[in-house]
């Protein structure tokens, strides 16, 4: 197994996070990839890469232009603003209010570009999502050029990130954008597999009417979970993509037994798609330490995911997606990637 990694992932440093009422420090944080890596190495998993640059022209395949310049210049229209320090939007433009209109105001824009108040923009979080994008490419050409899988340590995360707004921690939807340019490669299906807890909305309604992006995600279920607003079992694509979009809710309390059923299904769908490589949105939220989810996954759980994900005996991109009890992430993580390649 192939590993893309960078230090810059340490720029997105936030100091604190809204959520459950209270400013908090980020559950997203550095130490996350930084125990990943350190798993990688322990268990000798293969060769660690460094990323290569690509600039942004796979970026804006996925992402709205003005929404990129916006990323781009929000730190310094911040400070400039209010201050160095953490940037969070004010209020959203829901219901009855306009969506046609981007206020000039960075507080306006950071409300329009943006769906909650957990995800700050720092003085580093272009780079960080810039690289974290760049890491995935990274990945993602190494399939392209023919290794059976190779595995993406980014951070920021990106299935919550849609065309053009942000949230859930993620910025660029870096799955988004690998399935993206490995079609613009000459790959005809590509499926993306999502096991990350929460429902990965971005990447959803970035492929929603197309055919050829077949997207399956198992995750808590939007009734009680967050983002809340997506993720139902009756959403199914619109237009060419009707069929091509398979959502897997799950209640509160989820054991192995029950995910399992749910990923078997999920794997089959992906079988009978026949997809020319798979990209997958690795979350490993669902174990049941984890501080901010309600799924009873054990660590061994993630061998078997790895192994069920094998079965399909496709080129595989594994993305790095969430994940917060940060003292099992490496392990975790590592053993989907050891399941895979064991199996």
């Amino acid at each position: 197994m192939l590993t893309v990694y960078s230090d810059d992932h340490r720029l997105q440093n936030a100091q604190f996070e809204l959520i459950d009422g209270k400013l908090l420090p980020p559950f997203e944080n550095p130490r996350r990839a930084d125990l990943v890596f350190a798993e990688i190495q322990q268990q000798q998993l293969g060769e660690i890469l460094p990323a290569q640059a690509f600039g942004l022209e796979a970026v804006l395949r996925v992402h709205d232009p003005g929404y990129v310049k916006f990323l781009e210049q929000a730190w310094p229209d911040w400070v400039a603003a209010h201050g160095d320090y953490d940037a969070l939007p004010l209020n959203w433009p829901t219901r009855t209010m306009r969506h046609d209109r981007i206020p000039d105001a960075i507080d306006g824009k950071l409300s329009y570009y943006s769906f909650d108040a957990g995800t700050p923009i720092t003085a580093g979080t272009w780079r960080a999502a810039t690289s974290a994008a760049n890491v995935t490419l990274t990945a993602q050409q190494l399939i392209v050029q023919g290794a059976r899988s190779a595995f993406a340590l980014c951070r920021p995360p990106g299935h919550h990130a849609a065309k053009d707004f942000y949230g859930g921690y993620c910025f660029l939807n870096n799955a988004a954008i690998a399935a993206q340019s490995f079609r613009d490669a000459g790959a005809e299906r590509v499926a993306i597999l999502d096991v990350d807890y929460h429902h990965g909305n971005g990447t959803q309604a970035i492929f929603y009417d197309r055919s050829d992006v077949l997207f399956l995600s198992l995750h808590g279920h939007p009734q009680q979970e967050y983002p809340y607003f997506l993720g139902y079992e009756d959403e199914l694509g619109v237009g060419a993509g009707e069929g091509y979009n398979q959502n897997y809710p799950l209640p509160w309390g989820t054991l192995w037994e029950e995910y399992q059923l749910a990923l078997i299904d999920a794997i089959q769908r992906i079988q009978t798609y026949g997809p020319d490589v798979v990209v997958v949105s690795l979350g490993v939220d669902t174990f049941e330490q984890d501080p901010i989810s309600k799924f009873r996954l054990r660590s061994n759980h993630y061998l078997d995911i790895g192994k069920h994900i094998a079965e399909l005996n496709k080129p595989t991109l594994f993305v790095l997606e969430g994940g917060y009890a940060t003292e099992q992430i490496g392990v975790n993580v590592a053993n989907v990637l050891i399941g895979f390649e064991n199996a």
